[in-house]
């Protein structure tokens, strides 16, 4: 038998099914409930155990970690009779990886410590490929020790782990982290129509703007995607269009300017009422191209 704590895991989607397949891969025994019953087939193929409820996933969890899309999410699965709070043991170490405002994550954590549940937020960067290669940046809110009883298993799932201050500090630096993604990815999106109009070739420049001060991890990631139009959603623009309301908002509420952030804000909800919510956001490109006049849609 394992001496490792036994792991609840809500929320299977592009982001939550390879974080929770590399926990049991470190050895963990992972119980997960999320709506789609083929991620639920994709757990237990991979050695998991799918639960038929939230109620029943974390019954006998020591730790309970939920990645899900947005606030009310978060909300419908911790609150209520058939939620997280009212089914987990005391003492149980919730970990909510989910990307929502910071506020939420202040009263889920005040909500929890109620109920003897101790909470961290603990929203994380690197996308699907981060998720399933186990690289993520994960910026933790809460208790010192708190985080450290979670570091082994946070250890699991990414590379850069760091505590950032009180509940909700988790969530603040995330939304910091995509107000600084998206600007950079409009960047890149127009630095490529700029380069193909100029009939440049794109790949080879791409590759000696990521060796120079241009270069970070977005062009590094995101360069296959711009050169072969490939936007297979690995974060989402609709997802994106939230992080976005969340920081701006959070920036109104401290007094803080964001002038570059509020118009890229208006850039991703501009592709998305076109209908591109469903794209990887280095769909950005698209909105750059029809601005442009310069377009390889079919």
């Amino acid at each position: 038998m394992s001496n490792l704590p036994k792991i609840a895991w809500i929320g299977l989607g592009i982001m939550g099914s390879p974080m929770a397949e590399n926990l049991i891969k470190a050895g963990y025994s992972v119980t997960g409930y999320t709506l789609e019953a083929d991620k639920l087939e994709r757990l237990a193929k991979n050695g998991g155990t799918a639960a038929g409820s939230i109620a029943e996933a974390v019954r006998d969890a020591d730790v309970i970690i939920t990645m899900v899309p947005a606030s009310p999410q978060v909300e419908a699965i911790a609150y209520g009779p058939d939620g997280i709070l009212a089914n987990a043991k005391q003492g149980a170490l919730l970990i909510d990886m989910s990307s929502i405002t910071p506020q939420t994550s202040i009263d889920l954590a005040t909500a929890a410590g109620d109920q003897g549940i101790r909470v961290l937020d603990a929203p994380v960067s690197g996308g699907e490929a981060g998720a399933i290669e186990a690289v993520l940046s994960i910026m933790v809110g809460g208790q010192q020790t708190d985080f450290d009883a979670a570091h082994p298993i946070l250890n699991a799932l990414g590379k850069t782990i760091v505590l950032c201050g009180p509940h909700g500090s988790g969530q603040t630096v995330k939304a910091a982290n995509q107000l600084i993604v998206a600007i950079n990815i409009q960047a890149c999106a127009e630095a490529v129509v700029f380069l193909e109009k100029s009939g440049v070739d794109l790949p080879a420049a791409l590759d000696v703007l990521g060796g120079g001060l241009a270069g970070s991890t977005v062009l590094t990631r995101k360069k296959d995607n711009f050169t072969h139009r490939d936007f297979k959603p690995g974060f989402r623009i609709d997802l994106h269009h939230k992080d976005m309301g969340i920081v701006t908002d959070a920036a109104r509420t401290v007094g803080a300017a964001l002038p570059v952030g509020t118009l890229v804000a208006s850039l991703v909800a501009s592709l998305r009422a076109q209908g591109d919510g469903s794209l990887d956001h280095s769909a950005l490109l698209r909105g750059v191209e029809r601005l442009s006049g310069h377009t390889t849609e079919s």
